[in-house]
């Protein structure tokens, strides 16, 4: 017990241990702090690495579509609803299913 007391007594245990508390919860960069800010850059590369393939995907859509005539017909038909001079056009929505 009086070794507890001692060690409470010691200038340095008192100041490193005020440090270590100050440091791991009232800092700006504290414990909770840092967690938030590695699941934030954990999302962040997810979404980088979603977007960078749908670049890739763009791009290669974009590649084929400005030279495959037939692909570029083909998409702006489907997409944009283009068609010849003598054709129609009949657009088919399915009938959302109803609950009861």
């Amino acid at each position: 017990m009086n070794r507890f007391f001692s060690l409470l007594s010691n200038k340095y245990f008192l100041v490193t241990s005020f440090f270590v508390v100050w440091m791991l919860f009232f800092d700006r960069n504290d414990l909770m702090s840092q967690y938030e800010y590695k699941s934030q850059v954990s999302k962040l590369e997810e979404e980088k690495e979603f977007y960078t393939k749908e670049t890739d995907r763009v791009k290669k859509d974009l590649e084929e579509l400005t030279t495959n005539r037939e692909r570029l017909e083909k998409f702006a038909r489907e997409k944009y609803l283009m068609k010849k001079d003598n054709e129609d056009i009949f657009v088919i929505i399915p009938k959302k299913a109803e609950e009861d």
